[in-house]
Order: structure tokens, then sequence, then C-alpha cells
């Protein structure tokens, strides 16, 4: 699916669960996937880790093809600006990186200069 999301592509989303604190991270790279299940730890088969995930709400629709729902996960690769800061993101973000604090239930989250890597000391408006 296209990096970059968009809030209609969400609108079964009921919340957001964070597995580290997301006022650590600069930016969380976010990706659609297909499972199983509505709520609970989706499975993850990506190298890096899964910083979080979304639930969505009861009786959403699985695909009527495959029988999946789409649940958004959030995840870091090991070259990413918190493992490695002076790495290739020292500056500039991955394409579906998105500022953590700018992330809620069917909302896709944005682009910050605090994500970008411009100023990482600043917080996104509203926090």
């Amino acid at each position: 699916m296209s990096s970059m999301l968009q809030d209609a592509q969400l609108v079964d989303e009921a919340e957001v669960v964070w597995l580290e604190e997301p006022d650590n991270l600069d930016y969380v790279r976010q990706a659609l996937d297909k499972v199983s299940t509505r709520r609970g730890r989706p499975r993850y088969d990506r190298d890096g880790r899964m910083v979080g995930y979304t639930n969505l709400k009861p009786g959403s629709a699985s695909d009527p093809d495959s029988g999946l729902f789409a649940r958004r996960v959030f995840f870091l690769l090991p070259h990413d600006r918190d493992t490695e800061p002076d790495g290739p993101y020292a500056v500039g973000a991955p394409g579906e990186a998105v500022d953590p604090g700018t992330l809620e239930a069917g909302k896709a989250g944005e682009k910050t200069t605090r994500s970008q890597g411009r100023s990482p000391q600043i917080a996104p408006a509203g926090r």
C-alpha cells in the first residue's frame, strides 16, 4: 500500500496502542497491514521493532475477498534516527514516517519539523 496514508483509509480505527513512549520518538514509520483480528497486538514480520498499532471498532468490516482487516502498525527500522542519530535520517525522514505526536485513531498523522530532524527539541503544536 502507499506509504502516504489518507484519513479515509482509517475510518474504522478505535484507538492507537503504544508499545513504547511516543514522546521519546521524533518519528515513527506507519503502514497498513492485513491481519486476521480487529484488536490486540498484530503479527509483525519486518526488520526493526513495532512501537505501536491500532485497534479497530467492533463490527468493522474485513476485506470481502481475503477476510483480513487493514490495521495500522507503527515501527522503526535499525537504521532509523532513534538508534542511529547520525545515520541516514539525521535530517529528513522516510516517506512513510510521521511525528507520533500528530497521530490519533482515524488520522494519518503529519510530518513536522521534529519528524524531519530539523528541530527535534520542539514538540508539534497542541502538545
